[in-house]
């Protein structure tokens, strides 16, 4: 059974004036990064709700970029982050989203680096706290309050049994799944939170399973910030 770890109570160690401005956006920015894998060369992000009406009195451009930089909510560095952006040579677009969101405080991240893009959709939800409601189109949600493994497949009988066999010899405890496909023996997206850290080692195991095209970990508990000087 999980327990209401102390972040989710009365939220967390931040910059900025809002917990879901500034700290939710830095989390959303930071899962945005960890599934691209690397710092984007280039950033389209649109915001919707209340993060188009208030993104820049409440410094969420800044925490968002923040978080693609792996800044924590508590980085002093969040205020500069898009000078230091620029000087790494990012592109950043900020744009106003159309049509309807889940969610007051909704953003959507386009992110590129080299021939790899991904789409990522998530939603600050209140005290700092996020929900995660998409990624390349696929309907998966997570919290991101537990190791995440974001897996890209291919559909097929016995996948996820595959998975869970390699999780549990390393006797890791899933905590939740979201799965979502594009059709039988398609494209597909699983998407796990475990209650322990994953190693390298057992990543690597997954990456090489059949069908499997790609893995991702995103471990928000891991500490952030390595890309700015």
């Amino acid at each position: 059974m999980r327990f209401k770890d102390v972040f989710s109570i009365i939220g967390p160690a931040m910059v900025g004036p809002s917990s879901s401005h500034t700290a939710g956006a830095v989390r959303i920015g930071r899962v945005a990064r960890h599934i691209l894998g690397d710092l984007p060369e280039k950033a389209d992000i649109l915001f919707y709700g209340s993060f188009a009406d208030t993104y820049r009195g409440h410094g969420t451009d800044l925490a968002i970029v923040g978080g693609l930089l792996d800044f924590d909510t508590d980085d002093s560095r969040i205020p500069s982050s898009l000078a230091i952006a620029g000087h790494l040579g990012m592109d950043i677009a900020f744009k106003e989203g159309k049509g309807q969101f889940p969610h007051p405080n909704t953003a959507k991240l386009i992110l590129r680096r080299g021939e790899r893009e991904v789409t990522v959709v998530g939603a600050s939800i209140g005290g700092g706290n996020i929900e995660m409601l998409g990624v390349n189109e696929f309907d998966v949600k997570f919290t991101a309050m537990y190791p995440t493994l974001i897996l890209f497949h291919n559909d097929r009988p016995g996948m996820i049994a595959d998975v869970t066999r390699v999780l549990s010899r390393e006797n890791v405890n899933i905590g939740h799944m979201s799965v979502d496909r594009k059709g039988r023996s398609g494209e597909a997206l699983t998407v796990i939170d475990t209650d322990n850290s994953l190693t390298e080692d057992v990543i690597q195991e997954i990456a090489q399973l059949a069908t499997v095209r790609d893995v991702r970990l995103v471990d928000l508990t891991a500490n952030g910030g390595s890309e700015a000087p």
